[in-house]
């Protein structure tokens, strides 16, 4: 599993707009630190619950110079009408062939919920060199990550 300290393994994908943009880890760094958000799927309530809460705190991390991104593997399609739904003003990306969640290790299954392959919770705070400074994994699904800690790591970042 991806930890502190450890380089943010590259991954391509998708965001989750109408217009479906190819998305590549390595262009997101570089200008400031990078918030990866994984989260298990997209209109679930700790979902929402854990996105909204970043939306809230936008300002602070723009103000960090932090780029957030959020990564599920729903299609673009859900989550761009998610992003729509709930005003969220970061990316959210599509990685439904699991090549970032496999990377950092976070697949999971929810089996009661028929879930297979999906992420876990996560949040990595990487720098902008791409270096992982902050590392959370759920170790429930539905729990939350500690906001003031991953911003408290992007402003040390």
């Amino acid at each position: 599993m991806v930890s502190n300290g450890d380089a943010a393994p590259s991954f391509t994908a998708t965001i989750g707009t109408s217009d479906h943009e190819s998305f590549d880890l390595e262009d997101a760094l570089g200008d400031g630190p990078v918030v990866l958000a994984f989260f298990p799927g997209a209109f679930t309530p700790p979902c929402t619950n854990e996105m909204i809460a970043l939306q809230d705190r936008l300002e602070a991390f723009d103000d960090a110079g932090a780029r957030i991104l959020g990564v599920s593997a729903d299609s673009p399609f859900s989550l761009g009408a998610f992003r729509e739904e709930h005003d969220l003003e970061f990316d959210l990306i599509s990685d439904m062939g699991r090549e970032a969640i496999r990377a950092f290790d976070l697949e999971i299954d929810i089996a009661d919920l028929g879930l297979h392959g999906i992420a876990n919770r996560a949040v990595y705070v990487l720098d902008a060199d791409g270096t992982v400074v902050y590392d959370w994994v759920a170790d429930d699904p539905t729990n939350e990550p500690d906001y003031e800690a991953v911003l408290e790591a992007v402003r040390s970042a």
